[in-house]
């Protein structure tokens, strides 16, 4: 029996270390780690030096580690910050730019308003004299409410025409027939004959239609970039949901844990986490691609023969033609109006001299002309590229924020980052939206609860459009919405269909690692004195019973 022994002690004393040669080995350094987790700001109280046993992580796989749960949590809280920040900085980009057309655009309608206005001043001033100087409060009121219409006050355009050509025939007449004394009730009677009489020929009636047409366009083409810059910066600054936060991690710094702190993501890997991450946001694509597509029609309106420059500049020589053709029949109008409204009553003070002043010359047309166009030229072209440009803004976001992070190059499908290892990521890259992710393997996310802040975007992206498209017919209708769906286009609600596909096959990635089939060979964790432990238990175990038996 004790030759037995001895025999046994001696073919476990030269069998263990032949077996254990790398598990003889000291554990893999921390020190990398250690250095990087001291860079992002943590303290290095309880980081190992050395690799530890790894069942007490959450998110990363649970081989050897470098990581102790409490530096996965700070990692986690890490993760979303910086994913916050990425989003906020490119929205800020996008922002940036949508502001600074809204800015240039809008500067250079109310340049227009205001210079057309001044022109007018200033022509009539030299026209009409002193007639000019008795009406000019009509004409002012006229580009006072130009102006709050466009600014987005509640102002009936086509009310405020009518009134300045109902106000401007009552002034006129009035002038013209100074020696007379007109009540208010006989002036109410002379502006009802507008229609009957046409007095300024037909420039009113073209008038309301061209300036109706731009101002209309002008106004909502400037509120529709300034919705799209007010959605960019909502929607910019989400709540990333926590199954988000877990995904990133385990993306970025999970190889770090596993001391492959040179691995880099899988591309179709990190199109899966971003596309969950920002599956809400992608749901605006439709309603965002709708309202640019429409933005650029009306901004095609803007420009040319019939353009907001050329309509709101040649104001003033429209307004004098109309002055005009009053004057030239200014003797068949009285004698009309005072068939229907009776006759004038005398004792009035002496005639302000309108045949006099509208025979002075005819207004000239504002000779600045070429000058607008051309800017107005370069301000559309600037912005139909950068509309057409951002189309795809929501649905690219993901590319966009992998492009920098993901692996590249010859051979990096077999050794980038797939979440668990260095290996080539097997699953699906999932399609874009909310109701696309029922399946995705990496971010769990319920798309029965959609993210209601985007859904009251996308609301006010169908408005908007809405209202856009029909100031490209010259109308200024509010938008009614008539569809039961109040969460908007691309809603990634359930439907009847996603819903009966039944629950997700996949397990919560809180609960366990994601873990895919035949690992390479020279990915297993290697060495520690621990692994050979069995085999000299093994040994040792029978040898101890028979002692104890003796």
């Amino acid at each position: 029996m004790d030759s037995f022994i001895i025999a046994a002690l001696a073919l476990c004393s030269l069998t263990a270390p032949a077996l254990g040669d790398k598990g003889t080995s000291k554990a893999r350094s921390c020190s990398d780690i250690r250095q990087f987790y001291s860079g992002k700001g943590f303290h290095l109280d309880g980081v190992p030096q050395s690799e530890i046993s790894g069942e007490h992580l959450r998110v990363c796989p649970q081989g050897y580690t470098c990581c102790t749960s409490e530096m996965e949590d700070n990692l986690i809280t890490l993760s979303r910050h910086e994913m916050e920040r990425l989003l906020r900085e490119a929205g800020r980009s996008l922002q940036t730019s949508l502001t600074g057309q809204h800015k240039a655009f809008d500067g250079y309608f109310m340049e227009l308003l205001n210079r057309s206005a001044l022109a007018l001043d200033e022509t009539f001033t030299a026209t009409y004299g002193l007639l000019y100087i008795q009406i000019s409060q009509v004409f002012s009121d006229l580009y006072t409410e130009l102006r709050q219409y466009y600014r987005g006050n509640n102002v009936n355009l086509e009310e405020v025409i009518n009134e300045f050509w109902a106000r401007l025939m009552e002034k006129l007449f009035q002038q013209a027939n100074k020696q007379y004394v007109i009540g208010e009730d006989y002036l109410e009677c002379v502006s009802k004959q507008m229609e009957t009489l046409r007095p300024f020929g037909d420039t009113p009636r073209v008038m309301k239609t061209t300036l109706t047409s731009t101002l209309v366009a002008a106004r909502f083409f400037v509120q529709g970039l300034q919705v799209s810059g007010d959605v960019v910066r909502k929607v910019s600054q989400p709540q990333l949901i926590p199954e988000c936060w877990r995904a990133l991690m385990r993306m970025t710094y999970c190889p770090h844990c596993r001391g492959m702190a040179s691995a880099r993501p899988c591309p179709n890997y990190c199109s899966n986490v971003m596309k969950g991450c920002l599956a809400n946001q992608a749901d605006l694509n439709t309603e965002w691609r709708h309202l640019a597509e429409t933005m650029m029609q009306v901004a095609d309106r803007l420009d040319g023969p019939s353009g907001v420059d050329t309509v709101l500049l040649s104001l003033p020589s429209r307004i004098s033609e109309a002055m005009l053709n009053m004057q030239d029949n200014l003797m068949t109008i009285n004698s009309r109006l005072i068939q229907t409204c009776g006759n004038l009553r005398e004792g009035g003070t002496s005639s302000t001299g309108v045949d006099e002043a509208t025979k002075r010359g005819r207004v000239p047309a504002v000779d600045q002309m070429e000058t607008s166009s051309s800017k107005m030229d370069k301000l559309v072209s600037d912005v139909t590229v950068r509309l057409r440009d951002l189309q795809s803004y929501w649905v690219s976001l993901p590319a966009l924020l992998c492009s920098d992070r993901v692996a590249t190059g010859t051979g990096a499908e077999e050794k980038c980052w797939n979440g668990m290892s260095r290996a080539r990521y097997l699953p699906e890259v999932m399609g874009d939206g909310l109701a696309s992710q029922i399946n995705n393997p990496e971010v769990e996310i319920d798309i029965t609860k959609p993210d209601m802040t985007i859904r009251q975007q996308i609301m006010q992206l169908k408005i908007m459009t809405h209202r856009l498209k029909n100031a490209l017919n010259g109308q200024d209708v509010d938008f009614q919405d008539t569809s039961d769906d109040v969460s908007g286009s691309g809603s990634g609600m359930c439907t009847e269909e996603t819903c009966s596909r039944g629950p997700r096959l996949i397990e919560p990635v809180t609960e366990r690692p994601i873990r895919y089939r035949n690992p390479p060979e020279n990915e297993k964790v290697k060495s520690s004195a621990n692994h050979n432990l069995p085999c000299v238990a093994t040994y040792l175990t029978p040898l101890l019973l028979l002692l104890l038996r003796r």
